[in-house]
Protein backbone atom coordinates (compact mmCIF):
# COMPACT_ATOMS: atom_id res chain seq x y z
CA UNK A 1 0.00 0.00 0.00
CA UNK A 2 3.02 2.32 -0.25
CA UNK A 3 1.58 3.88 -3.41
CA UNK A 4 -1.64 4.76 -1.57
CA UNK A 5 0.38 6.23 1.30
CA UNK A 6 2.30 8.45 -1.10
CA UNK A 7 -0.91 9.63 -2.74
CA UNK A 8 -2.53 10.59 0.57
CA UNK A 9 0.48 12.58 1.72
CA UNK A 10 0.61 14.72 -1.42
CA UNK A 11 -1.21 18.08 -1.08
CA UNK A 12 -3.95 18.81 -3.60
CA UNK A 13 -7.13 20.74 -2.84
CA UNK A 14 -9.56 21.69 -5.65
CA UNK A 15 -7.75 23.84 -8.20
CA UNK A 16 -4.35 22.90 -6.74
CA UNK A 17 -4.02 19.24 -7.78
CA UNK A 18 -0.78 19.63 -9.79
CA UNK A 19 1.47 17.57 -7.47
CA UNK A 20 -0.99 14.70 -7.35
CA UNK A 21 -1.43 14.87 -11.10
CA UNK A 22 2.33 14.83 -11.74
CA UNK A 23 2.80 11.76 -9.57
CA UNK A 24 -0.05 9.84 -11.22
CA UNK A 25 1.09 10.88 -14.69
CA UNK A 26 4.65 9.67 -14.02
CA UNK A 27 3.25 6.36 -12.76
CA UNK A 28 1.10 5.95 -15.87
CA UNK A 29 3.98 6.75 -18.19
CA UNK A 30 5.91 3.86 -16.64
CA UNK A 31 3.02 1.68 -17.81
CA UNK A 32 3.40 3.10 -21.34
CA UNK A 33 -0.13 4.44 -21.09
CA UNK A 34 -1.72 6.58 -23.77
CA UNK A 35 -2.55 9.78 -21.88
CA UNK A 36 -5.14 12.46 -22.65
CA UNK A 37 -5.49 15.68 -20.64
CA UNK A 38 -8.29 18.21 -20.37
CA UNK A 39 -7.76 21.93 -19.82
CA UNK A 40 -8.69 21.84 -16.11
CA UNK A 41 -5.93 19.44 -15.11
CA UNK A 42 -7.63 16.04 -15.26
CA UNK A 43 -5.88 12.96 -16.68
CA UNK A 44 -7.25 10.12 -18.82
CA UNK A 45 -5.29 6.91 -19.50
CA UNK A 46 -6.54 4.78 -22.38
CA UNK A 47 -6.18 1.04 -22.96
CA UNK A 48 -7.81 -0.99 -25.74
CA UNK A 49 -9.01 0.05 -29.19
CA UNK A 50 -12.28 -1.76 -29.85
CA UNK A 51 -15.64 -2.21 -28.21
CA UNK A 52 -17.66 -0.20 -25.67
CA UNK A 53 -15.95 2.66 -23.89
CA UNK A 54 -15.69 2.07 -20.15
CA UNK A 55 -14.92 5.16 -18.07
CA UNK A 56 -13.79 4.64 -14.48
CA UNK A 57 -12.92 7.76 -12.51
CA UNK A 58 -11.43 8.75 -9.17
CA UNK A 59 -10.98 12.39 -8.23
CA UNK A 60 -7.57 13.66 -7.21
CA UNK A 61 -8.59 16.59 -5.02
CA UNK A 62 -9.04 16.65 -1.25
CA UNK A 63 -10.92 19.14 0.88
CA UNK A 64 -8.82 21.96 2.29
CA UNK A 65 -8.60 25.73 2.78
CA UNK A 66 -7.09 28.78 1.12
CA UNK A 67 -5.71 31.89 2.77
CA UNK A 68 -8.35 34.63 2.51
CA UNK A 69 -6.85 37.36 4.71
CA UNK A 70 -4.21 38.14 7.33
CA UNK A 71 -5.12 40.06 10.47
CA UNK A 72 -2.98 42.92 11.73
CA UNK A 73 -1.81 40.59 14.51
CA UNK A 74 -0.65 37.94 11.97
CA UNK A 75 -3.48 35.43 12.31
CA UNK A 76 -4.60 33.65 9.13
CA UNK A 77 -8.24 33.77 8.08
CA UNK A 78 -9.33 31.22 5.50
CA UNK A 79 -11.96 30.11 3.03
CA UNK A 80 -12.97 26.45 3.10
CA UNK A 81 -12.66 24.57 -0.21
CA UNK A 82 -14.97 21.56 -0.01
CA UNK A 83 -17.26 20.51 2.80
CA UNK A 84 -15.95 21.11 6.33
CA UNK A 85 -17.77 21.01 9.68
CA UNK A 86 -16.29 23.57 12.05
CA UNK A 87 -16.31 21.21 15.04
CA UNK A 88 -13.77 18.82 13.45
CA UNK A 89 -11.36 21.70 12.78
CA UNK A 90 -10.79 22.86 16.34
CA UNK A 91 -7.18 22.83 17.65
CA UNK A 92 -5.97 20.95 14.55
CA UNK A 93 -2.63 21.37 12.78
CA UNK A 94 -2.40 22.69 9.20
CA UNK A 95 0.23 23.02 6.47
CA UNK A 96 0.23 26.36 4.66
CA UNK A 97 2.01 25.92 1.34
CA UNK A 98 4.08 29.05 0.62
CA UNK A 99 6.74 29.80 -1.98
CA UNK A 100 9.26 29.69 0.87
CA UNK A 101 8.16 26.28 2.11
CA UNK A 102 5.49 24.86 4.40
CA UNK A 103 4.43 26.76 7.49
CA UNK A 104 2.66 24.84 10.26
CA UNK A 105 -0.24 26.47 12.06
CA UNK A 106 -2.94 25.49 14.54
CA UNK A 107 -6.62 26.36 14.55
CA UNK A 108 -7.01 29.01 17.22
CA UNK A 109 -10.07 28.84 19.46
CA UNK A 110 -11.32 30.53 22.60
CA UNK A 111 -10.49 28.44 25.71
CA UNK A 112 -13.48 27.13 27.70
CA UNK A 113 -12.53 29.36 30.64
CA UNK A 114 -13.66 32.36 28.59
CA UNK A 115 -16.84 30.85 27.08
CA UNK A 116 -20.07 31.47 29.02
CA UNK A 117 -21.66 28.24 30.25
CA UNK A 118 -24.76 28.65 28.08
CA UNK A 119 -22.61 29.01 24.93
CA UNK A 120 -20.37 25.94 25.35
CA UNK A 121 -22.72 23.45 23.66
CA UNK A 122 -23.16 25.56 20.50
CA UNK A 123 -21.23 24.94 17.30
CA UNK A 124 -18.54 27.53 16.69
CA UNK A 125 -19.22 29.53 13.50
CA UNK A 126 -16.69 28.92 10.75
CA UNK A 127 -16.06 32.66 10.44
CA UNK A 128 -14.81 32.73 14.04
CA UNK A 129 -11.98 30.29 13.33
CA UNK A 130 -8.44 31.32 12.40
CA UNK A 131 -4.99 29.74 12.05
CA UNK A 132 -2.15 30.76 14.35
CA UNK A 133 1.34 30.35 12.79
CA UNK A 134 3.18 31.90 15.73
CA UNK A 135 3.95 35.44 14.59
CA UNK A 136 3.07 38.78 16.12
CA UNK A 137 2.08 40.91 13.12
CA UNK A 138 0.84 40.92 9.55
CA UNK A 139 4.24 42.15 8.41
CA UNK A 140 5.95 39.17 10.00
CA UNK A 141 3.47 36.75 8.38
CA UNK A 142 4.19 38.32 4.99
CA UNK A 143 7.93 38.05 5.57
CA UNK A 144 7.51 34.33 6.27
CA UNK A 145 5.88 33.89 2.86
CA UNK A 146 2.14 34.02 3.57
CA UNK A 147 0.12 35.25 0.56
CA UNK A 148 -3.56 35.35 -0.28
CA UNK A 149 -4.89 32.30 -2.11
CA UNK A 150 -2.30 29.85 -0.80
CA UNK A 151 -3.32 26.22 -0.29
CA UNK A 152 -3.82 24.93 3.25
CA UNK A 153 -4.02 21.18 3.97
CA UNK A 154 -4.23 19.07 7.14
CA UNK A 155 -0.88 18.36 8.78
CA UNK A 156 -0.69 14.69 9.70
CA UNK A 157 0.83 11.30 8.87
CA UNK A 158 -0.23 7.85 7.59
CA UNK A 159 -0.86 5.05 10.07
CA UNK A 160 -1.53 1.33 10.10
CA UNK A 161 -3.60 0.71 13.22
CA UNK A 162 -3.88 -2.14 15.77
CA UNK A 163 -5.31 -4.38 13.07
CA UNK A 164 -2.95 -3.66 10.19
CA UNK A 165 -5.81 -3.81 7.66
CA UNK A 166 -7.23 -0.59 9.12
CA UNK A 167 -5.42 2.47 7.78
CA UNK A 168 -5.71 6.08 8.93
CA UNK A 169 -4.69 9.15 6.93
CA UNK A 170 -5.80 12.42 5.39
CA UNK A 171 -7.18 12.64 1.85
CA UNK A 172 -8.52 9.09 1.49
CA UNK A 173 -11.36 11.10 -0.07
CA UNK A 174 -10.41 10.55 -2.73
CA UNK A 175 -6.83 9.36 -3.16
CA UNK A 176 -8.14 5.88 -2.42
CA UNK A 177 -10.36 6.17 -5.51
CA UNK A 178 -7.42 7.40 -7.58
CA UNK A 179 -5.34 4.49 -6.31
CA UNK A 180 -8.03 1.94 -7.20
CA UNK A 181 -8.46 3.37 -10.71
CA UNK A 182 -4.68 3.34 -11.17
CA UNK A 183 -4.36 -0.27 -10.01
CA UNK A 184 -7.34 -1.38 -12.11
CA UNK A 185 -5.71 0.18 -15.16
CA UNK A 186 -2.39 -1.59 -14.46
CA UNK A 187 -3.95 -5.01 -13.85
CA UNK A 188 -6.70 -5.08 -16.49
CA UNK A 189 -6.48 -6.52 -20.00
CA UNK A 190 -9.59 -5.47 -21.92
CA UNK A 191 -10.12 -7.69 -24.94
CA UNK A 192 -13.38 -6.40 -26.36
CA UNK A 193 -13.67 -3.00 -24.67
CA UNK A 194 -11.85 0.32 -24.35
CA UNK A 195 -10.81 1.45 -20.89
CA UNK A 196 -10.55 5.12 -19.98
CA UNK A 197 -9.03 5.36 -16.50
CA UNK A 198 -9.72 8.94 -15.43
CA UNK A 199 -8.30 11.08 -12.64
CA UNK A 200 -10.44 14.18 -12.19
CA UNK A 201 -9.99 17.58 -10.56
CA UNK A 202 -12.34 19.77 -8.53
CA UNK A 203 -14.85 17.07 -7.57
CA UNK A 204 -15.27 18.53 -4.10
CA UNK A 205 -16.56 21.82 -5.51
CA UNK A 206 -19.04 20.57 -8.09
CA UNK A 207 -17.80 17.48 -9.99
CA UNK A 208 -16.11 19.79 -12.48
CA UNK A 209 -13.36 17.54 -13.84
CA UNK A 210 -15.87 14.76 -14.36
CA UNK A 211 -17.84 17.03 -16.65
CA UNK A 212 -14.95 17.96 -18.92
CA UNK A 213 -13.43 14.45 -19.07
CA UNK A 214 -16.73 12.70 -19.75
CA UNK A 215 -17.29 15.04 -22.69
CA UNK A 216 -13.90 13.95 -24.03
CA UNK A 217 -14.46 10.22 -23.47
CA UNK A 218 -18.17 10.01 -24.35
CA UNK A 219 -18.48 6.82 -22.26
CA UNK A 220 -20.81 3.92 -22.97
CA UNK A 221 -20.54 2.78 -19.33
CA UNK A 222 -19.32 4.87 -16.39
CA UNK A 223 -18.23 3.99 -12.86
CA UNK A 224 -17.11 6.56 -10.30
CA UNK A 225 -14.79 5.23 -7.59
CA UNK A 226 -14.93 7.25 -4.39
CA UNK A 227 -15.10 6.97 -0.63
CA UNK A 228 -18.40 5.84 0.83
CA UNK A 229 -19.95 6.13 4.26
CA UNK A 230 -18.54 3.89 6.99
CA UNK A 231 -20.98 4.05 9.88
CA UNK A 232 -20.12 0.96 11.93
CA UNK A 233 -19.50 3.03 15.06
CA UNK A 234 -21.36 3.53 18.36
CA UNK A 235 -24.88 4.84 17.62
CA UNK A 236 -24.22 4.43 13.87
CA UNK A 237 -26.17 2.35 11.38
CA UNK A 238 -23.71 -0.28 10.18
CA UNK A 239 -26.15 -1.80 7.66
CA UNK A 240 -24.35 -1.77 4.27
CA UNK A 241 -21.85 0.70 5.79
CA UNK A 242 -19.27 -1.52 7.50
CA UNK A 243 -15.50 -1.45 7.00
CA UNK A 244 -14.17 -4.77 5.75
CA UNK A 245 -17.49 -6.00 4.32
CA UNK A 246 -16.64 -5.11 0.73
CA UNK A 247 -16.91 -2.17 -1.66
CA UNK A 248 -20.24 -0.37 -1.84
CA UNK A 249 -22.32 -0.42 -5.02
CA UNK A 250 -24.55 2.59 -4.45
CA UNK A 251 -28.30 2.43 -5.04
CA UNK A 252 -28.45 6.20 -5.32
CA UNK A 253 -27.03 9.44 -4.02
CA UNK A 254 -27.90 13.11 -4.50
CA UNK A 255 -26.45 13.23 -8.04
CA UNK A 256 -26.92 9.73 -9.47
CA UNK A 257 -29.47 6.94 -9.48
CA UNK A 258 -27.37 3.80 -9.85
CA UNK A 259 -28.28 2.21 -13.18
CA UNK A 260 -30.25 -0.93 -12.18
CA UNK A 261 -28.90 -3.29 -14.85
CA UNK A 262 -25.32 -2.09 -14.46
CA UNK A 263 -25.69 -2.63 -10.70
CA UNK A 264 -27.10 -6.12 -11.25
CA UNK A 265 -24.25 -6.96 -13.64
CA UNK A 266 -21.64 -5.87 -11.08
CA UNK A 267 -23.37 -7.85 -8.31
CA UNK A 268 -23.43 -10.97 -10.48
CA UNK A 269 -19.75 -10.55 -11.31
CA UNK A 270 -18.92 -10.05 -7.64
CA UNK A 271 -20.78 -13.19 -6.66
CA UNK A 272 -19.07 -15.29 -9.32
CA UNK A 273 -15.64 -14.06 -8.15
CA UNK A 274 -16.53 -14.39 -4.44
CA UNK A 275 -16.11 -10.65 -3.89
CA UNK A 276 -18.18 -9.26 -0.98
CA UNK A 277 -20.21 -6.12 -1.70
CA UNK A 278 -22.57 -3.74 0.06
CA UNK A 279 -25.49 -1.74 -1.34
CA UNK A 280 -26.04 1.52 0.56
CA UNK A 281 -27.60 4.82 -0.41
CA UNK A 282 -27.06 8.37 0.76
CA UNK A 283 -29.44 11.32 0.61
CA UNK A 284 -26.70 13.92 0.79
CA UNK A 285 -23.52 14.10 -1.26
CA UNK A 286 -22.62 12.73 -4.66
CA UNK A 287 -19.73 11.52 -6.80
CA UNK A 288 -18.26 12.13 -10.24
CA UNK A 289 -20.89 9.77 -11.65
CA UNK A 290 -23.30 12.68 -11.31
CA UNK A 291 -21.66 14.36 -14.31
CA UNK A 292 -20.27 11.26 -16.01
CA UNK A 293 -23.72 9.89 -16.82
CA UNK A 294 -24.92 13.17 -18.36
CA UNK A 295 -22.33 13.77 -21.09
CA UNK A 296 -23.67 13.98 -24.65
CA UNK A 297 -26.38 11.30 -24.99
CA UNK A 298 -25.78 9.97 -21.49
CA UNK A 299 -24.45 6.64 -20.20
CA UNK A 300 -25.42 3.96 -17.66
CA UNK A 301 -23.46 4.89 -14.54
CA UNK A 302 -23.01 3.94 -10.92
CA UNK A 303 -20.90 4.88 -7.89
CA UNK A 304 -18.50 2.39 -6.30
CA UNK A 305 -17.55 3.38 -2.77
CA UNK A 306 -14.94 2.37 -0.20
CA UNK A 307 -16.58 2.53 3.27
CA UNK A 308 -14.72 5.24 5.16
CA UNK A 309 -15.07 6.44 8.73
CA UNK A 310 -14.70 10.12 9.66
CA UNK A 311 -14.79 11.57 6.14
CA UNK A 312 -14.17 15.29 5.60
CA UNK A 313 -11.93 15.68 8.62
CA UNK A 314 -8.18 15.61 9.32
CA UNK A 315 -8.14 11.82 9.49
CA UNK A 316 -10.31 9.14 7.92
CA UNK A 317 -10.15 5.36 8.15
CA UNK A 318 -10.45 2.56 5.59
CA UNK A 319 -10.03 -1.23 5.48
CA UNK A 320 -7.56 -2.56 2.92
CA UNK A 321 -9.71 -5.60 2.06
CA UNK A 322 -12.36 -3.24 0.68
CA UNK A 323 -9.73 -1.57 -1.50
CA UNK A 324 -8.41 -4.84 -2.92
CA UNK A 325 -11.91 -6.20 -3.55
CA UNK A 326 -12.88 -3.01 -5.41
CA UNK A 327 -9.85 -3.42 -7.68
CA UNK A 328 -10.71 -7.08 -8.31
CA UNK A 329 -14.31 -6.22 -9.19
CA UNK A 330 -13.30 -3.48 -11.63
CA UNK A 331 -10.72 -5.71 -13.32
CA UNK A 332 -13.29 -8.49 -13.71
CA UNK A 333 -15.75 -6.02 -15.22
CA UNK A 334 -13.22 -4.52 -17.63
CA UNK A 335 -11.78 -7.85 -18.76
CA UNK A 336 -15.18 -9.43 -19.51
CA UNK A 337 -17.02 -6.43 -20.96
CA UNK A 338 -18.10 -6.79 -24.59
CA UNK A 339 -20.57 -5.19 -26.96
CA UNK A 340 -23.09 -7.80 -25.82
CA UNK A 341 -22.55 -6.69 -22.22
CA UNK A 342 -23.38 -3.13 -23.18
CA UNK A 343 -26.47 -4.17 -25.13
CA UNK A 344 -27.73 -6.26 -22.22
CA UNK A 345 -27.26 -3.42 -19.76
CA UNK A 346 -28.90 -0.87 -22.07
CA UNK A 347 -31.77 -3.16 -23.21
Amino acid sequence: MSLLKTLTQLPGIPGHESRVKSFIKDTLLKENAEIIEDNLGSLIAKKGNNGPKIMIAGHMDEIGLIVSSITNEGFIKFQTVGGWFSQVMLAQLWDIHTNKGILIGVTGITPPHLIPQDQRSKAIPMDDLFIDIGVSSKEEALEKGIELGQMITPHNDYYELANSKYHLAKAFDNRVGSYIVLEAFKRSEPKDAQLYATFTVQEEVGLRGAKTTSYIVEPDLAISVDTGVGNDVPKGDKNEQTLGNGPQIYLFDRTTIGHPKLRRHLLTLAESHEIPTQQPYIKQGGTDAGNMHLAHRGAPAISLGIPTRYMHSHYSMIHTDDVEHAIQLLVAFINTCTEDTLLTIKK
